[in-house]
């Protein structure tokens, strides 16, 4: 028996005067659960956030937390609490009374809020920093304290408006583990706002994806990444090649036919959604292999094969990127080691690196799966 959803978002429009920024969404997201909504800027992830958070309304649909209907209640009453992407943290307030804010609000007792307060800093690391002013913290500590003053109040669902934009790359690297770990360790459920695709995989027990104002697909870190639904999730998710072919379904295979720089390729179907026409191939630069056009290179079943010619090179460290020209099109493929400037090579792809969806304009006509 599936557990029933902590909190539901069910058939929610949202909108800013004429235009629908979210449209007819429903989401399920289960006790405890670390939920990531991924998507570029536009796609509606903030405005979902914010949603639920009772800071935008929806002309259409319900938000429920345990079967307790909060879609009209003002954000104070949700059992919320949001970390903004500035962290909002008061200038002229300390550690301690930024931290304590939401609880003087409650009228909780001093007492009570002295000994959450030392709590929170013990639990975030800002011992001995009660005393100081926003303006005397790094990024990381004011980003500590946003977290604190948000989990004071111990609220039933944490929400993070991307808490870590403003912070360096290496400070952010060490923030969103300790915020993972935190968020384990209370067994508190959380919805992080990113654009970030390696934020959200490192983080998240669940990925959502957006689009437009919808969810263009939702599952675990490994199968949005693996197993992605549509062009649009393969793109964002790294895989930036893309070629077009012509193919042939037949049963269980696929045929990618003969082109100007690759043999025809059989490959398993696998599940894959597709109809017989024109493809669009899509994969990432460190899952093809490089070889010299004279090298003997192993043929894996359902591999696909490209020849080519060798663009630019350059080295982003840890590997050498080469952009592997295709008549009008560049391909970019990483190696361990340097290819020539100008040298033809061969481009092998294995088959459960290859993202074949239906062209855009045939993809309407898939059968469904």
């Amino acid at each position: 028996m599936t557990e029933p959803a902590f909190l539901k978002v069910e058939r929610m429009s949202v909108g800013y005067g004429p235009t629908t920024v979210l449209d007819n969404l429903d989401l399920d997201i289960h006790k405890g659960e670390f939920v990531a909504l991924l998507g570029s800027s536009g796609c509606g992830k903030t405005t979902l956030l914010r949603t639920i958070a009772g800071f935008s309304k929806p002309f259409s649909g319900s938000i429920q937390v345990a079967s307790r209907d909060v879609t009209q209640m003002p954000p104070d009453k949700r059992g919320m609490a949001l970390v903004f992407q500035s962290y909002a943290l008061w200038p002229h307030m300390t550690v301690a009374q930024n931290i304590g804010y939401g609880l003087k609000l409650q009228k909780r007792s001093k007492d009570v809020i002295e000994a959450r307060v030392n709590e929170m800093q013990s639990l975030l690391g800002l011992g001995g920093l009660g005393a100081r002013k926003p303006a005397q913290l790094s990024g990381g500590q004011r980003q500590r304290v946003a977290l604190g003053r948000a989990l004071a109040i111990d609220p039933e669902i944490l929400l993070l408006d991307e808490p870590l934009s403003n912070l360096d790359a290496r400070i952010r690297l060490t923030v969103r583990h300790e915020i993972r770990s935190l968020q384990k360790r209370l067994g508190i459920t959380a919805i992080h706002v990113t654009h970030d695709r390696e934020e959200a995989m490192v983080m998240a027990d669940r990925i959502v994806i957006m689009n437009a104002g919808r969810i263009e697909q939702q599952g675990t870190p490994e199968d949005v990444y693996n197993k992605p639904a549509s062009l649009f999730v393969a793109a964002f998710m790294g895989a930036e090649n893309v070629l077009s072919m012509q193919a042939r379904v037949s049963g269980e295979q696929i045929e990618l036919a003969e082109g100007a720089f690759n043999p025809s390729t059989v490959t398993a179907l696998s599940g894959r959604a597709l109809a017989s026409g024109p493809v669009q191939l899509r994969f990432r630069a460190e899952a093809a292999r490089l070889a010299g056009s004279r090298d003997a290179v192993a043929a894996e079943p359902g591999a696909l094969e490209l020849r080519g010619r060798i663009a630019s090179v350059s080295y982003p460290g840890g590997h050498w990127r080469h952009a592997v020209r295709l008549g009008n099109d560049e391909i970019l493929v990483d190696a361990d080691s340097a290819f020539a400037e100008g040298e033809t090579v061969k481009v092998h792809i294995p088959a459960h690196s290859l993202f074949i969806f239906n062209a855009p304009q045939l993809a309407a006509a898939a059968p469904a799966h």
